[in-house]
């Protein structure tokens, strides 16, 4: 029996963090699960690697990244004397191990697209839910934290918050992956500084600067790469090649996919109808399914989702272009014309081709879950306050740009 329990604490090698360690064996058994291992086939950042080479993670990474720091948190927090018990502390690891298991491949295309009624963050708790019947009730507390029903405030603001460790995560993840060293914050400093104040979780004054960094690290990321205007066409692109297979399986067209990719095609998925059943089918939906088929639409007799599916595979992807204010209606007319003509599309077809839209980007809510300095004679302030820094003032305000894709 020992020799089982011994085999599941393991070690993983992380490239940014060293060793991570799996701290008990039903973290073992959860990562081992099926429904987690899925995750080593979804990458984290989608398309984005058709910008930056580099970035191939997946999803397993980041969600075992985040367990290391929640570990760290905790054990920072017990070091300045927050009582955190066994129980609590292994439901926090819980919960941030399993926060992402709903995504699904290029997950935000796929909500814009075919899985339309239902969010991931919704898909994630059905998998809590099913994984906790499956553990006989070992995840309840994970459950009710994730959910923000615990009666410790601080502990779910650990998993979700303006400064939580899914994001302190991702930036200096996606940084790493895509080499934009503006994005590289430094996680372990802002953790040796997190302390809770009246259940709130708070950062000690003297980590003002770490959190001023980490905001604007926040900004750069989000325009230089989540929303780089090669990602976002690559992206929509992507929506629109599902649309265009949603359609044509509903309209009763054969297109090759696998079994789960067809389910999803030929059905409209909404929060009543994800039952036990769809969510096993969609267990097994990751990025192979669909970058598969798409490569195998190219040759379709369908011209749409053929020269759609092309581009994309092959990198061939529409010009965009980026600008602060709206574009009128008759620059999208004047440009869908041209298509149009150039292509000899119809009305409909169009659609396909040509397509604007808006993007935003803030970097700090300064109205909500806002990120709180405790200074020394425990006195309490908002950052924004708190800062002397005149940016982060002008980064909790959203910026809009807009954008139009067409055809080159």
């Amino acid at each position: 029996m020992n020799d089982k329990i011994t085999n599941k604490l393991k070690i993983l090698n992380d490239p940014i963090y060293g060793f991570i360690v799996i701290p008990n064996p039903l973290i073992f058994d959860l990562i081992q699960h099926s429904y987690f291992q899925r995750l080593r086939r979804i990458t984290q950042m989608g398309l984005s690697h058709l910008v930056y080479p580099g970035a191939h993670h997946t999803r397993f990474h980041h969600a075992i990244g985040c367990m290391h720091l929640m570990q760290k948190a905790v054990s920072v927090l017990r070091f300045k004397g927050v009582e955190i018990s066994e129980e609590e502390a292994n439901a926090v690891y819980i919960a941030i191990l399993l926060h992402d298991i709903g995504h699904g491949p290029f997950s935000h295309a796929l909500e814009q697209s075919i899985v339309t009624g239902i969010h991931h963050e919704s898909i994630s708790l059905k998998f809590m839910e099913a994984l906790n019947d499956e553990f006989d009730g070992k995840l309840s507390l994970a459950i009710t934290i994730f959910k923000g029903n615990y009666h410790r405030k601080f502990l779910y603001q650990l998993i979700s918050s303006q400064l939580d460790t899914d994001r302190l995560d991702y930036l200096k993840r996606d940084s790493f992956y895509t080499g934009v060293a503006e994005g590289n914050i430094n996680a372990e400093r802002l953790i040796t500084m997190l302390n809770v104040k009246e259940d709130n979780l708070v950062v000690e004054e003297k980590g003002i600067y770490s959190v001023e960094k980490f905001i604007v690290a926040r900004r750069l990321m989000y325009w230089q790469v989540y929303l780089h205007k090669t990602g976002l066409v690559a992206e929509k692109l992507l929506e629109k090649i599902l649309k265009r297979a949603n359609e044509l399986a509903l309209s009763g067209k054969e297109l090759p996919a696998s079994k789960a990719f067809t389910y999803f095609l030929k059905h409209q998925i909404d929060e009543n109808n994800f039952d036990f059943k769809t969510l096993k089918t969609f267990s097994r939906l990751d990025d192979y399914d669909v970058l598969s088929a798409i490569k195998d639409w190219i040759s379709n007799e369908d011209s749409i989702i053929s020269k759609l599916s092309e581009s994309l595979i092959n990198r061939r992807l529409p010009k965009v272009i980026l600008q602060n204010k709206p574009f009128t209606n008759s620059q999208k007319e004047e440009v869908r014309n041209g298509v149009m003509k150039t292509f000899g599309y119809t009305k409909n077809e169009v659609d396909y081709f040509v397509y604007t839209g808006e993007i935003s980007n803030q970097a700090y809510n300064a109205t909500e879950n806002t990120i709180k300095l405790l200074y020394k004679n425990g006195e309490i302030k908002d950052v924004v306050e708190a800062s002397d820094h005149l940016n982060i003032q002008a980064l909790s305000k959203p910026v809009y740009k807009y954008y139009m894709c067409y055809p080159k």
